[in-house]
């Protein structure tokens, strides 16, 4: 049963516009440094709002903006914000060896705890991109002495993301280099239809269909799980040049809307950091997943 005190989880990944999944075929890592990066000033307006609601959040930092933006870091972590990883170079899980995630991870770790002296324990994959084939992740992720995950959506038919079957209550997973808690972002879930909470949905619908999601995820006995990115607060972005519709569409929908709607959010719910809400949550032990048999 679902406390009526237990908050629900405010996340934000930190990253840039230019470096979503989306635009990975348009735009190479080693030109990264060759845009106008606005990660820090969006960050900061998302700071200022979190303040003005008097509410923290648990911040999945790329370790890219982390290495170049220490003072950010720092920042955020002064505030009153939990730190945590969300890879080094957004790079899929599922497109990596075994090998290349462990590097993406350890120095994605370094680099936060460069700038702020915290050793994160709490990671998210770039675009969820742990799904069944790349499952392995999670015993790397244990053995990095990492804790919490929050990168398996419990949902289908998403084109990058989504494993139908997962769980979606926070739970226990055993790996053979410790247990790993998984706190699945929220859907609230109508037979085949899925309504995530944040991100380009947040952006798409109108606010009272979140609001609406939250409640059902909490009649099931769930806190809900909302995450945004500091780029969906800035309708002013540079614009990326001869985009598929659906991405343009996908990425562009709604950011002038998204602060007004943030707001309101946050005047209509109770948020928390990952930790918060794990402190006042009971925590199913689930064996090992089935999936979980093939290892790296």
């Amino acid at each position: 049963m679902l406390s009526p005190n237990t908050p629900n989880a405010l996340t934000v990944d930190v990253e840039d516009y230019f470096q979503v999944s989306a635009f990975a075929d348009r735009v190479t890592r080693k030109d990264w440094d060759k845009y106008d990066c606005r990660v820090e000033d969006n960050t900061d307006k998302l700071l200022s709002i979190f303040d003005e609601h008097d509410v923290r959040g648990t911040f999945f930092i790329l370790g890219w903006v982390a290495e170049r933006y220490p003072d950010l870091v720092r920042r955020i972590a002064h505030a009153g914000h939990e730190l945590a990883s969300h890879g080094y170079w957004h790079q899929l899980v599922y497109d990596l060896t075994p090998e290349e995630f462990a590097k993406d991870i350890a120095d994605s770790k370094e680099a936060i705890a460069d700038a702020s002296g915290i050793k994160v324990v709490a990671y998210r994959a770039p675009s969820f991109s742990i799904v069944e084939d790349s499952l392995w992740a999670l015993d790397i992720l244990a053995e990095h002495d990492f804790r919490i995950d929050s990168s398996i959506f419990p949902i289908g038919g998403h084109d990058r993301y989504g494993l139908a079957d997962a769980p979606k209550e926070i739970h226990d997973i055993d790996t053979e280099h410790g247990t790993i808690q998984e706190f699945p972002p929220s859907a609230w879930s109508r037979g085949r239809i899925h309504i995530p909470i944040g991100g380009g949905y947040f952006r798409l619908f109108p606010l009272k269909l979140t609001l609406k999601a939250i409640d059902k995820v909490r009649e099931h006995g769930r806190p809900a799980m909302f995450y945004t990115h500091p780029w969906e607060f800035d309708p002013e972005q540079p614009k990326m040049e001869s985009l598929k519709r659906s991405i343009k569409f996908r990425h562009y929908v709604g950011l002038a809307k998204t602060e007004q709607r943030l707001r309101g959010m946050l005047n209509a719910h109770s948020f928390g950091t990952v930790g918060d809400v794990l402190a006042a949550s009971s925590t199913p032990r689930q064996p090992k997943h089935q999936l979980l048999a093939s290892s790296h």
